[in-house]
């Protein structure tokens, strides 16, 4: 089936996808900057979301290298760009989930030292196991050529293997199906907990002041993004997911033109879509960026000495994380959500 008829990937949409990849290759590596740059945003659920910039990174610099080469056949370099591209991607779904999972225990169960003590293990099972499943791939000659049947370009699971389904499933396609379940259930469980304790804030309206209105801004930041988390997610998976069952039905609908290419950009825009949410929608971060830019493009100021204005640096409590708590544990939850994660 896949050597009579490949699926033919247009100049158009080899475009499309390679400036996808750009933006997720710049999206992954702004994330990344942003961390080293200010140490005092070096929280944990940043330095997770760091471990998952790294996974679209090497994605998006696997996939563009695919596209671009359009392989035809089980070249080196396309079971190279497979095994790398394979391992990333894979790595991408288990450090989504992990940071859910580290998101949950954090706010819901209210215990960080549960949830930092987590952390080892999120390192285990989210390069041990795509390493594994990689490794495994290889040594038996399941990476290679697959007529872009499941892919867009790029190499992945050789279509000729009789197993090639099976292995569809373990380098990819099962933890995505388990991804679409875990993740809209953590985000409900936390947004049901952030409007929980919401609720009991607005009892103490008396007591509160003005730090009602915080809560309440903070309360709705963290809304926002813990309902767009999975949403996005689930919208840039879903046509890998929409092709491969229309592989299995043998339908040639999988060859549709729009199909492959909101393929190619939503495998390949991950890191961009993780940019765009947690640092130029994420206030304290995107003033630090707009402050640091101001900063080197400038002119010197004529007046005084001569020097450039600084960015000012965070007030206490607009970082992701601050380094003491603060005496309102809900506040400071809300805060920790809609300014980090």
């Amino acid at each position: 089936m896949a050597d009579l008829n490949p699926t033919v990937l247009y100049f158009p949409e080899q475009v499309l996808i390679l400036i996808s990849c750009a933006f997720s290759f710049l999206g992954s590596l702004l994330i990344i900057c942003t961390y080293i740059i200010w140490p005092d945003l070096r929280s944990t659920p940043r330095k997770l979301l760091v471990f998952l910039s790294v996974a679209d990174f090497l994605s998006a610099s696997s996939y563009a290298y695919g596209v671009w080469s359009d392989f035809k056949t089980d070249s080196l370099d396309c079971v190279v760009q497979g095994a790398i591209s394979t391992f990333s991607n894979t790595c991408s779904f288990f450090w989504t989930v992990a940071i859910a999972i580290y998101l949950y225990i954090f706010i819901v169960k209210s215990n960080r030292r549960l949830a930092d003590s987590w952390v080892l293990c999120f390192h285990v099972i989210s390069w041990g196991m795509p390493l594994g499943i990689t490794v495994a791939a290889l040594a038996l000659g399941r990476i290679g050529y697959d007529a872009s049947e499941v892919s867009v370009g790029w190499c992945w699971v050789k279509i000729k293997a009789a197993d090639h389904v099976l292995w569809i499933l373990l380098t990819g396609k099962i933890w995505e199906f388990l991804a679409y379940l875990i993740l809209p259930i953590l985000y409900l469980l936390i947004k049901k907990h952030i409007h929980t304790a919401h609720a009991a804030l607005s009892e103490y309206r008396p007591i509160l002041g003005n730090s009602r209105n915080q809560s309440q801004m903070l309360s709705s930041m963290a809304d926002r993004k813990l309902t767009f988390i999975p949403i996005i997610f689930i919208a840039l998976r879903i046509w890998s997911t929409v092709r491969f069952l229309l592989m299995l039905a043998d339908s040639p609908a999988r060859q549709n033109p729009v199909l492959v290419t909101l393929h190619g950009v939503g495998n390949t825009f991950q890191g961009a879509a993780n940019c765009i949410m947690f640092v130029l929608l994420t206030q304290p971060i995107r003033s630090r960026l707009c402050a640091l830019l101001c900063f080197c493009c400038w002119p010197r100021n004529t007046a005084g000495d001569g020097a450039r204005t600084r960015p000012t640096p965070l007030k206490t409590g607009q970082g992701v994380e601050t380094t003491t708590l603060a005496q309102d544990t809900t506040i400071t939850t809300l805060r920790g959500c809609a300014e980090d994660c």
